[in-house]
């Protein structure tokens, strides 16, 4: 199948798990179509062995619902699907339910470009529960690997110091949908430009990008190739200087510069992708300093990550900017965040009350967080976040609670002080996006002044320091409630 063979792009409502699909049958089946839910997602633990997250791909999720249904041809295919044990997997009446069936959900989400902390949910689903599954897998796609990029990206970023950082990684992305984004994800978080250029015609993205080894070994010798680029891109002239030998390669660029200031021209940089990155970047720096060529700016690339970037600087080298490729687009060293996708509360219909649930597990960093949470948080006289609480009453919501239960730690408690901030804001009402799209730009800005605001040991590399999350007493103390009366049920034993 080619890429132009794929379906319609807003045909999203089988980029699902089939066995979204099969529950959502056994939900019509049950006449249950008119039952609620809530459903909260969330990763455990921050990616990395950091201390934050960089929430990325909500801003997309009122797309996503708008485009969710299944048209004609959708609804051809299911049919054709066969169960294992013989016979068609769906029903024609479930077929014809879902025919240009529309969710009806309302979602909050933290706006992308928010730090995210461990077991807080980044997005709060509600609606009828077949809704509510038919999204999940979507949804978490989406947000899952944005997120990721966008945490890798960040602390790129935050290592570069600065100076900008390019993301060079889609010959390395996961596919096609995965190149884009990673692009979309990673300006996000601060990259300053791809090399992607479908990423910067459907978002915006400032695109980069200059010429690889073959342009070099393509002319008889390297300063021919270089004189051959500096004519034909004298105004985004960046000469790659490791074909053959740096040594050379820094005296052949010299010649070209000279030559495109007679020109009226001028080189704007030199890229190195290959060697000793700190020794040769401070050769060329020399070099072209003693020339009278301050201006051109030194680039690096190959294989680059936080660690790597912030020893360059360690050890002193002049590097002005960074192509960040196969390591951040690939989310080198850890390829998944782990988010996942939990029902925390039930009604029987949209009148009736909520009831919470809670899953328990033979692993007990599983349990998950009953009822329909809200998270509050907290901030100091300078604007830095100190601790943020999951909550679910209308008391706590308004701010009065000042004491929380640790959301791994159930013995230790953290008192709060200030005025708190909802962090979910409401993108999707009964399943029409609420307002007008925020463009990337704000998603941008809205994540440089997080990350700026962020406590310096929270978001330090090594051995960060655990930002404070947890239950309102009143929520840790019914999850402890639930959890007994839910293992008194089941006839096991109901100590913590």
């Amino acid at each position: 199948m080619s890429l132009t063979d794929r379906t319609k792009p807003t045909d999203v409502c089988l980029n699902t798990d089939l066995y979204e699909l099969t529950m959502a049958q056994g939900f019509w089946e049950a006449g249950l179509t008119d039952a609620q839910a809530c459903f909260n997602a969330f990763f455990r633990d921050c990616p990395f062995d950091g201390g934050y997250a960089v929430c990325c791909g909500t801003g997309q999720i009122a797309d996503l619902v708008e485009n969710f249904v299944f048209e004609d041809d959708d609804i051809d295919y299911l049919a054709s699907i066969q169960a294992p044990g013989g016979g068609p997997m769906f029903k024609p009446g479930f077929l014809e339910f879902l025919r240009d069936h529309h969710l009806d959900l309302t979602i909050h989400a933290v706006p992308e470009g928010q730090v995210v902390f461990g077991r807080e949910p980044m997005v709060r689903v509600e609606g009828p529960v077949i809704d509510c599954q038919l999204i999940e897998t979507a949804l978490l796609n989406l947000v899952n690997f944005q997120t990721l990029v966008a945490t890798k990206t960040a602390r790129v970023v935050r290592a570069a110091e600065g100076h900008p950082v390019s993301d060079f990684g889609l010959r390395r992305a996961q596919g096609p949908d995965g190149g884009l984004a990673v692009a979309r994800a990673s300006y996000i978080a601060g990259a300053s430009s791809t090399s992607n250029v479908l990423a910067g015609k459907i978002y915006g993205i400032p695109v980069f990008g200059t010429h690889a080894h073959s342009w070099v070994m393509a002319f008889p010798s390297e300063l021919e190739a270089f004189r051959a680029f500096a004519k034909s891109s004298p105004r985004n002239c960046v000469l790659l200087l490791d074909t053959y030998d740096v040594h050379q390669g820094i005296r052949n660029a010299i010649t070209v510069a000279k030559e495109m200031e007679a020109a009226g021209e001028r080189l704007s940089a030199v890229r190195l992708d290959s060697g000793d990155l700190a020794r040769l970047s401070k050769e060329a720096r020399a070099a072209f300093d003693e020339a009278g060529l301050p201006y051109v700016k030194i680039s690096v690339s190959n294989d680059l990550d936080e660690y790597t970037i912030q020893s360059l600087f360690a050890q002193g080298a002049p590097i002005d900017s960074f192509g960040v490729g196969t390591k951040l687009a690939t989310c080198d060293p850890q390829p998944s965040l782990g988010g996942v996708y939990k029902l925390s509360a039930v009604r029987r219909g949209a009148d009736e009350p909520w009831t919470p649930v809670i899953k328990l597990s033979e692993q007990s960093y599983k349990r998950t967080i009953p009822g329909v949470q809200h998270v509050l948080r907290y901030f100091d006289q300078a604007g830095r976040p100190t601790a943020d609480m999951l909550v679910v009453d209308e008391v706590a919501r308004a701010g009065e609670a000042r004491e929380m239960v640790d959301i791994v730690d159930p013995y230790l408690t953290h008192r709060l002080s200030g005025e708190p901030v909802e962090l979910l804001v409401k993108m999707v009402e009964h399943g029409s996006r609420c307002g007008e799209p925020e463009g990337i730009e704000a998603a941008r800005e809205r994540c440089r002044e997080a990350l700026m605001r962020l406590d310096p040991a929270v978001a330090r590399f090594l051995n960060p320091q655990t930002y404070p999350v947890g239950l309102e007493l009143g929520l840790a103390d019914l999850r402890s409630r639930l959890a007994r009366e839910e293992r008194a049920e089941s006839g096991r034993p109901t100590a913590e």
